[in-house]
């Protein structure tokens, strides 16, 4: 075997261990998900000696409420915050990134400053807010995880797009106020079109970091009917170490499902957007 044939078989192993460690826990997830309660205690090994998939049946119907209620919460949630931030982290990024106007870089600044602040600083006083404003609780139980997503709040996928929109060259946005398009027009025919990989980014992120979410929504949501997926899944640890979890690891293989379909099928659209929408300044 060559020098470079060695190298090569060399960077083969490395990575393939590299993908064994990645995949190590999801596979030790999903076999114990097929174990029988006795197993999960006895067996540590990644395959299960007797395969027992009565866990998914029995974690879909293990409380009064169905799991699949908890999936639809989940995923009104999840779109609903990548509506919500492609269009308000859209717009701003367009304002911040495109117009012009007095006291922009330092409102661009107070942005980027924003990110220094830990999310968990800021759920106690969005939580008094939201209360105080009477929606937490109320007939719409979701409005304290969705409104900030529909005013810009995300400084990261803001500073995301602007970043992006300053790699667009200025000049399809003169020869658009050539033939009479205003700063809207400019931004429906022009940015837009163009900003659809920073959307496809967003909206993948958006959906993850949503679906993913335990602590806002276990501060936020109190009643069994509203909880989402992460919040739900913590009913399978009792107190009383009565603990099935056998169907919490089923149902948390089931979560996983909706998370990589999303990203797979947006993953695609980024590559297109990317290879289609190429500019050159």
């Amino acid at each position: 075997m060559s020098a470079r044939g060695g190298r090569q078989a060399l960077r083969l192993l490395i990575l393939v261990a590299i993908v064994a460690v990645v995949l190590y826990p999801l596979i030790w997830m999903l076999g114990t998900s097929v174990k029988s309660p006795a197993e999960i205690v006895n067996n540590v090994g990644l395959l299960p000696r007797r395969f027992s998939p009565g866990n998914y049946a029995d974690g879909w119907t293990n409380f009064d409420i169905g799991f699949g209620r908890f999936f639809l919460n989940s995923a009104l949630v999840s779109l609903l915050t990548v509506i919500g931030n492609a269009l308000s982290c859209l717009l701003a990024a367009y304002a911040l990134g495109r117009l012009r106007f007095r006291l922009r870089r330092v409102w661009f600044t107070v942005m980027i400053g924003t990110l220094l602040l830990p999310g968990h600083v800021l759920i106690v006083p969005q939580y008094i807010l939201f209360r105080s404003l009477g929606l937490v609780g109320g007939d719409w139980p979701y409005l304290p995880l969705l409104i900030p997503h529909f005013l810009a709040t995300e400084a990261f996928f803001v500073f995301l797009m602007v970043q992006f929109m300053r790699g667009i060259p200025r000049e399809l946005d003169e020869a658009a106020k050539i033939d009479g398009a205003s700063p809207y027009g400019v931004f429906r025919h022009v940015i837009l079109p163009l900003s659809r990989p920073a959307l496809v980014t967003t909206a993948i992120f958006s959906f993850i970091w949503t679906w993913n979410d335990f602590f806002r929504q276990l501060v936020f949501l109190s009643r069994l009917e509203d909880y989402t997926v992460p919040v739900a899944l913590t009913l399978f640890i009792d107190s009383t170490s009565q603990s099935a979890v056998g169907p919490m690891f089923a149902m948390s293989v089931l979560s996983l499902l909706p998370v990589f379909l999303f990203f797979l099928a947006f993953q695609r659209m980024l590559v297109e957007g990317i290879n289609t929408s190429g500019l050159k300044g």
